[in-house]
């Protein structure tokens, strides 16, 4: 018999790791390219972000339009009413952006501790 150096041996030879360490490295390659937001994701979250806002706003403009018209006021029932929408929409989109990086330092710290 020979002792014919297998490719293991060329392996460790010229530095590369074993055949399971590069397939765990390809897997947790693969899985950070899975996770990475791209560019669809982000115009999903600003179009969130947007109804989140708009929606309030017009809810809250149409509310003082009904109310100027049905108890009228030395105030503009019409401008109080967008205000009051557009704060409320402008929390929303607050929660809704704090929601997000809650839940992605969740996920990062997750990855970090299933790394080790």
């Amino acid at each position: 018999m020979t002792n014919k150096p297998t490719r293991a041996d060329h392996r460790r030879a010229s530095g590369r790791q074993s055949f399971p360490g590069d397939i765990g490295r390809k897997a947790q390659r693969k899985l950070r390219a899975k996770d990475d937001r791209g560019m669809i994701f982000w115009l999903g979250m600003f179009g969130l972000v947007g109804w989140s806002v708009a929606i309030p706003t017009l809810a809250g403009t149409g509310l003082g339009l009904w109310l100027d018209q049905h108890w009228p006021a030395d105030f503009s029932w019409t401008l109080t009413g967008l205000f009051c929408g557009l704060m409320l929409g402008c929390i929303n989109a607050w929660y809704w952006l704090k929601q997000e990086r809650v839940n992605s330092t969740q996920k990062d710290d997750d990855d970090h501790d299933g790394a080790h």
